[in-house]
């Protein structure tokens, strides 16, 4: 990405971490994963894909961070999170993005999920 983007992304980088602490264990491994990965992928894009994509993640955690806070407030108790994608949306993405997003929905609807969450501690002396 370029330099002018870097202080941007670095703080989108951690609001989004910071506000996966919200989700329910898995799926805030899941989430943790997918965000690591992207902004890994995006590194070198030019200034238009840059502006992209920061938009895109930065609506995404004005959404979660709705959605966490409405969850709070609900009296049932169960967080509902996530939102649908309009098909306007949809037919937007590259054949490469189609396939991530059906790979991450697979994921996100395993009923055994495959992640592990553990402290991770320094050996005892």
């Amino acid at each position: 990405m370029p330099a002018r983007h870097v202080s941007r992304v670095r703080a989108l980088y951690r609001r989004l971490l910071l506000l996966h602490r919200v989700l329910p264990p898995d799926l805030k491994a899941l989430g943790d994963q997918y965000v690591k990965d992207e902004f890994r992928r995006h590194k070198t894009v030019g200034s238009e894909e840059a502006q992209r994509f920061l938009q895109e993640w930065e609506l995404y955690a004005a959404v979660l961070w709705q959605q966490a806070n409405e969850n709070r407030q609900n009296s049932t108790g169960k967080a509902c999170f996530g939102t649908t994608l309009p098909e306007e949306k949809l037919n937007d993405f590259r054949d490469e993005q189609i396939g991530q997003l059906q790979e991450l929905m697979q994921e996100a609807t395993k009923p055994n999920r495959q992640f592990s969450i553990t402290e991770s501690r320094k050996p005892k002396l």
